[in-house]
C-alpha cells in the first residue's frame, strides 16, 4: 500500500495560485506605445494638429465683430 502524506503537507502544485490583478490601461497603452513608437508618434502627430486646427477654425468664426 503506498503512503499517504500527511494532510498539513504542501502540496508539489498549489491548489489556487494567488489572483494577480490585470495590468492597468495605462500600463498597457505605455507598453503599446514603446512597441510601435513610430506609429504612435505620427498618430499623436495627427491628434494634436487637428485638434488645434479645430481649435482655430472654431474661434475664427466665433470671433467677435467690432463697429469700425
Amino acid at each position: 500500500m503506498p503512503e499517504s502524506s500527511p494532510p498539513d503537507a504542501p502540496d508539489a502544485t498549489p491548489a489556487a495560485a494567488p489572483a494577480v490583478p490585470p495590468p492597468s490601461f495605462v500600463k498597457l497603452a505605455m507598453r503599446n506605445m514603446v512597441r510601435k513608437g513610430r506609429q504612435s508618434l505620427l498618430h499623436f502627430g495627427l491628434t494634436a494638429v487637428g485638434l488645434s486646427s479645430l481649435l482655430l477654425l472654431l474661434a475664427w468664426f466665433g470671433r467677435p465683430t467690432l463697429p469700425q
